[in-house]
This record gives structure tokens, sequence and C-alpha cells, in this order.
């Protein structure tokens, strides 16, 4: 029988239909995009062909350079520019701003063949402390509000490139999912003087059936109104607001929860396509002084993992509710299982 389930954060219902599933090894995905070497433009040796970089880490070697391990260059095609000044205005009964914020590009290896979740724990680190660099320098920029980051892998999931890599992008406003959540976070901790995300984390911990993989940092879920199949969080077990705040050893267990997840979707789901977004608080700037004061205690960073096994279409666009053909008990058993083979 279908059921319908609330997301207790954003308040969104999604319908769960078990009739509809599509059992894991039937799922398809597609190969990586082709590209020839000669047109990598993140190939080691390429440098020239990308922005300057921003950030790098390197054992050898020059900036702009052959000898990096990881590299963040602009987006050569920016969604937002960080030159000039922002300007918000009217435009009759409307409101706008010009396109003020930073688009960058974390390229995470020299090895165009060497997926995420392959590197080694300090290969996987090393993406991560990249953002938290990022983050903490955008963060110095007054214009800024929020920095997203986010992983596109696969033509299904967005990609245009195969070389591995990660985007970046800070904004002048904080987006409406953050706000959505942000809210939420601050009205339960207000009625019940509890974190919402440190009850969700409990609640979860405590049935165990949807948890997929935990280590002394950070657990891992597909969570009870999951809007995609095999969806999963990873929730840090520490309150945490902003995630450039971590320390290096939270990165370290960070990079393993991240990679057994990844690893057990690469065996149980074929390789599929998927979306990597970490949520993180938004930077402390309001003309309203009370929205901040209880955001240390009741909002919790959290990264989301969302396979594109399936797709929205009609329905999803029309109500905000999503078609689940796979309930996350099911999904969790199946990965955890993955992840125990190793």
């Amino acid at each position: 029988m279908p059921e319908l389930r609330k997301d207790p954060v954003v308040g969104r219902w999604v319908v769960f239909s078990p009739e509809r599933q599509i059992r894991p090894e039937r799922y398809k995905c597609e190969e990586l995009l082709p590209t020839r070497p000669e047109e990598d433009p993140f190939l080691e040796g390429h440098e020239t062909y990308t922005p300057a970089e921003l950030y790098a880490i390197r054992p050898a070697g020059v900036a702009n350079g052959p000898g990096w391990q990881l590299r963040v260059v602009s987006n050569r095609f920016p969604a937002l520019r960080v030159e000039g000044e922002l300007e918000k205005e009217a435009v009759g009964f409307y409101d706008r701003m010009n396109g003020i914020g930073a688009h960058e590009v974390i390229v995470e290896t020299p090895h165009p063949q060497l997926v995420l979740e392959k590197q080694n724990l300090a290969g996987i680190t090393r993406v991560f402390d990249a953002c938290r660099a990022r983050i903490l320098d955008l963060s110095r920029d007054a214009r800024l509000h929020y920095v997203l980051v986010f992983k596109n892998h696969g033509a299904l999931a967005g990609a245009t490139m195969p070389h591995p890599h990660s985007q970046l992008i800070a904004m002048p406003v904080t987006p409406i999912v953050l706000k959505e959540k942000l809210a939420a976070a601050r009205a339960y901790y207000l009625e019940k003087d509890r974190s919402l995300f440190a009850d969700i984390l409990q609640a979860e911990r405590k049935i165990g059936d949807r948890v997929v993989f935990e280590n002394d940092g950070f657990t891992a879920f597909c969570p009870f109104a999951s809007r995609f199949p095999f969806e999963t969080c990873i929730m840090p077990r520490k309150q945490a607001a902003d995630f450039q705040n971590s320390s290096d050893d939270v990165l370290v267990l960070l990079a393993e929860a991240v990679q057994r997840v990844l690893l057990a979707y690469h065996s149980a789901l074929n390789q599929p396509s998927y979306n990597l977004i970490l949520h993180n608080a938004p930077f402390r700037r309001s003309r309203q002084p009370d929205a901040w004061t209880t955001i240390d205690l009741d909002f919790r960073w959290h990264v989301e993992i969302l396979p594109r096994l399936t797709g929205v279409a009609g329905f999803e666009f029309g109500t905000g509710f999503y078609i689940n053909p796979t309930l996350p008990e099911e999904a969790a058993g199946i990965l955890r299982e993955a992840v125990t083979r190793g």
C-alpha cells in the first residue's frame, strides 16, 4: 500500500509506492561522458586551460603549473560573478539584484578516471579541506550570505565533464531550501528547547533500520521521508552549525563516511549518477539582530547524497510531493549489506 510521509525539517510530503519498485540490480546508469585527454581542461599539464588558481594543494611545482594534488579555480562559465558592487533595486512591483557571487570548481585529482570514492582517505579529505578553506575565505566578503558546495557526478546528475570535480557557488542571498530548514530548526528549538537535528539523529540511531554507516563522528542514514530511492544523509554526531569550523580530525571522519556510502552505491546500484550537497549555515549577516540567536544550538550542517535513479516529472513539480518507489528501510538494508561486503 502506498503511504505519505512528512519530512519534519521542511514539511514536505513524500508518497511511497512500493508496488512501483525497481530492484537495485535493474537500475542502469550511463558511462562517464567521453572526453579526449587533449580536451580535458582539468588534466595535469593543462593549467593554462583554466582561470588562475584560487587555492591548491601541491607537494611540488609552482602555482598554476603541474605537481598539484588538488586545484580550485573559477568556473569559466559562472552562474554568479565576484566582480562588481551588489546592487538591489525595485523594478515596478518586483525586486532585483545583480548576479554578484562566486562560482568555483574544485578539481579533486589530477587523474581523470579517479572518482571520489576510489581515492584514498587522504585524497577525499583534501577535497573537504579545500571546501573549508574556500568557505572561510569567501565568508570575509560582506556581499555574500551563503556558500553552497555540491558535486554532480554523471550526466543524469547534471555533470558536463567526466574529470572528477565538485563546485562551489557563493550567493548574496540565503536560498529558500536553507531558509525552510533554518525556520523549522528554530521553531522546533523555541518550542521544545531541543535541537530538531539532534532528535532526528537520536531517533535514527535508536531505531537503526535506516542507518547505513557510522563512525566516531558521523551517522549516515536514509531519511524517513526520503524523496529519492537510496537518498542518504550524513550527519555529524556533535552539534555544529558551520562546516568551515570543522577540525582536521572531523574532515577525516567525514571523508570516511562519504567514501563508504559512495562505495555502497557503486557496488549495489551499478555506479549511479548522483548529486552530493553540503548544507551549511549561512554567514551571520542580517538586518534582524535576533535572527541568529539560536542557530548554533538548533541547526546542524549535513551532507545529502541523492542517487539519480528516478526522474522528477509533472506530479512532483505540480505538488511538491515526491513519488519514491523504494522505502528507506529497504534501501538502507541494501546499502548496509554493501558496506559490510566492502
